[in-house]
C-alpha cells in the first residue's frame, strides 16, 4: 500500500513513516499545503492521510480542490481540531474518516486498512468479474475517465461535470457549484446551460453501471453500481 502523509510537524510525520513503514507500506511525506496537490497528483496513492493545520494553505483547501479536480483516493485526516462541527466540515469537504490527535497507532492501522478495502480501485477490490466493469475511473494524469479500461467519450464540460459528480459520488452536488466548475467564469452562459450538460451526460453513462439523478430543489447524484 502506498500512503501520502500531508504533515507538517516534524516529530509526528518522522514517528509515523517509520511505524507505518514498519507494516511493509510505503510512506511518502509533504509538508507544506502548497505542494500539497503537485505531490498527490504525482506520488498516485492508496490513501492520503491529512493535517488540516498546514503551511502555505490550510488541508481543508487542499482536500476540497482535490476532490474537485477528481481525485477519488480515500482520505483520512489527522488533526487535533476534534470538535464535531470540524469533523462535519471536514466529512463535507469530501474526507472519508476522521481521527483526532492524538490516536492510537493501532486504530490509525486499522482505518487506513479499512479504507483501503472500501475503495473500488484497489487491488483486493481489482478483478475482471461483472463488478469490476462497472467501475468509473479518473486519471488524473491523462485527465480522462475510465470504463472497463476504455476512455469516455466525454466533451471538456461533460468531463468536468462527471469528474466533480465522481469525487462526490452518492451525494448531492448543487448546481450552482456545478456551474462553477463547469462553466467558470463564463458570466454569459446561461444558468439553465448545466441542465443540458447533465441530460447529454446521462446518455453517455448508459451501460457503465453508473446513473445521474436530478434531485429537485438539491441538484444533481450520481449512483454507481453496488
Amino acid at each position: 500500500m502506498k500512503l501520502l502523509l500531508i504533515e507538517d510537524d516534524t516529530a509526528l510525520h518522522t514517528a509515523l513513516s517509520r511505524s507505518l513503514s514498519r507494516l511493509g507500506w510505503q510512506v511518502e511525506v509533504c509538508v507544506d499545503g502548497r505542494a500539497a496537490l503537485a505531490r498527490w497528483r504525482a506520488s498516485r496513492p492508496d490513501v492520503v492521510l491529512l493535517d488540516l493545520t498546514l503551511p502555505g494553505r490550510d488541508g481543508l483547501a487542499v482536500l476540497a480542490q482535490a476532490r474537485d479536480e477528481g481525485f477519488n483516493t480515500p482520505v483520512l485526516i489527522l488533526t487535533a481540531r476534534g470538535t464535531v462541527g470540524d469533523r462535519v466540515q471536514g466529512l463535507n469537504a469530501g474526507a472519508d474518516d476522521y481521527l483526532p490527535k492524538p490516536f492510537d497507532l493501532d486504530e490509525l492501522e486499522a482505518r487506513v486498512r479499512a479504507l483501503y478495502r472500501r475503495h473500488p480501485e484497489n487491488p483486493e477490490q481489482a478483478g475482471t468479474g461483472p463488478r469490476d466493469a462497472h467501475v468509473l475511473r479518473y486519471d488524473p494524469q491523462s485527465q480522462a475517465i475510465y470504463h472497463a479500461g476504455q476512455v469516455l467519450d466525454l466533451s471538456s464540460r461533460e468531463l468536468a461535470m462527471l469528474r466533480s459528480l465522481l469525487a462526490r459520488a452518492g451525494q448531492a452536488v448543487t448546481k450552482e457549484r456545478l456551474f462553477e466548475l463547469v462553466f467558470p467564469g463564463q458570466a454569459e452562459v446561461q444558468f439553465e446551460a448545466i441542465e443540458v450538460v447533465a441530460y447529454r451526460l446521462r446518455k453517455k453513462l448508459q451501460g457503465t453501471g453508473a446513473t445521474l439523478t436530478t434531485l429537485r430543489g438539491l441538484g444533481y447524484l450520481l449512483k454507481l453500481a453496488a
